[in-house]
């Protein structure tokens, strides 16, 4: 049987937003035009235990609902020790990365440094062959860049194991991406690319003259007090406490292979933070709930184009609308070993992340998807009487279709 911890805490308090922005007001659509449902916590748990019997080692996800919290963890957090796994544990949140990303970005567009619409060449000059693409193309996955992950990982574990300790710049990952044909022209079409976010911590890091890591602790780690929040790169572990991340091999019956440690090198802005269930919903709640950005930035984030069936994405995060008519608003993270789903409502009063320790595995990869149903439909999903949205595609190569 697997390990079963679910506990239930009320508690008080609220999180502060960054020493300037905190005194904004909570944008008008911060109040819900009707009650949410309650969780289904029971169903929640099951899809919990079905990606256990699919392969994941571990699987644990947090509830967060006004001062309400509900968490549920199932397996064990390592092979070899076999502990079972904690809401508590370190992960890799992948491709939640571009949340924060952006918020940095956003920021410095509050304080007049950035134009969403001014082009890339305006602050990089000549890094991009087209010098049209704007700002608000590159967080929005609309620039047409090629996602060099399709070609870096076209083969799951030999990629992997080929860059797992190899060290890039922000350079090189680019100009893997241009050596491909642009998949669109600026603004034409919606298309994932993890280039473009690759893109945006260069910005980050000429506008501000500082590093990703230390612009990620000032203006959003620390505020929020997010204590298991971390950018670690070059280094390859995870601090402290940690799920280890198993990944699933594309040969069937193949042995999974820990990717714990990586440099992360390979994706840097677009995917190399750390972090907990409590600090991923910590920090939508903020986001959502006006205390990182103005309400100005914040409504371009939330501008929406379509993205895949009852999906959109606008600048930096993903719209998630599901079967019982909530949409729910964050980003899915896949990065070797671990999948994570971290969304929020729009008010960010109820906010929720659920992660499995592996990757490469669809059947994983539509059981997580189906636990935002749990958390925030209840009993009032429809997901099980209707045929349930089905996931093909990865945050780690998206242009490459996994059976």
């Amino acid at each position: 049987m697997p390990h079963v911890n679910v506990t239930h805490l009320a508690s008080k308090g609220t999180v502060l937003g960054t020493v300037v922005l905190s005194l904004l007001a909570v944008p008008s659509h911060a109040t819900p035009a009707v009650p949410l449902p309650k969780p289904d916590l029971t169903t929640l748990q099951g899809r919990l235990v079905t990606a256990l019997k699919q392969g994941a080692p571990g699987a644990i996800a947090r509830i967060d609902d006004r001062g309400t919290v509900e968490r549920a963890a199932m397996g064990v957090a390592d092979h070899k020790s076999r502990r079972s796994i904690s809401n508590a544990d370190r992960f890799r949140i992948g491709s939640v990365t571009k949340t924060f990303t952006t918020v940095v970005l956003l920021q410095l567009a509050d304080e007049g440094t950035l134009r969403l619409d001014a082009p890339v060449d305006r602050y990089l000059p000549g890094l991009l062959p087209d010098r049209t693409i704007t700002v608000r193309e590159i967080l929005g996955q609309r620039s047409g860049l090629y996602d060099y992950t399709n070609t870096m990982f076209a083969k799951t574990v030999p990629g992997f194991q080929e860059v797992r300790n190899k060290v890039f710049t922000y350079r090189e990952l680019v100009k893997r991406s241009l050596w491909h044909p642009r998949t669109s022209a600026p603004g034409a079409a919606y298309s994932y690319s993890n280039t473009n976010f690759i893109v945006a911590g260069m910005l980050i890091e000429k506008l501000t003259g500082h590093s990703v890591r230390t612009e990620y602790e000032n203006r959003i780690f620390k505020p929020l007090k997010l204590r298991d929040t971390f950018y670690v790169h070059p280094g390859a572990r995870i601090p402290g406490r940690h799920a280890s991340g198993y990944l699933t091999p594309d040969e069937k019956g193949a042995p999974l292979v820990d990717a714990t440690e990586q440099t992360m090198s390979w994706a840097q802005s677009a995917g190399a933070v750390i972090s907990t269930t409590r600090d991923l919903n910590t920090f939508l709640s903020a986001l959502l709930g006006g205390r990182l950005t103005s309400p100005a930035q914040l409504r371009q984030m939330e501008r929406m184009v379509p993205a895949g069936t009852n999906q959109a994405y606008g600048l930096g995060l993903r719209r998630r609308d599901l079967s019982c008519g909530i949409s729910v608003y964050g980003h899915t993270g896949s990065v070797q070993g671990y999948y994570t789903y971290a969304f929020a409502t729009k008010d960010g009063r109820r906010s929720f992340t659920a992660v499995a320790t592996t990757s490469n595995n669809v059947s994983v990869l539509n059981t997580m998807v189906g636990t935002l149903e749990s958390a925030f439909c209840g009993k009032q999903s429809k997901a099980l009487r209707a045929a349930p949205p089905v996931e093909r595609y990865e945050d780690i190569a998206p242009g490459i279709a996994r059976d």
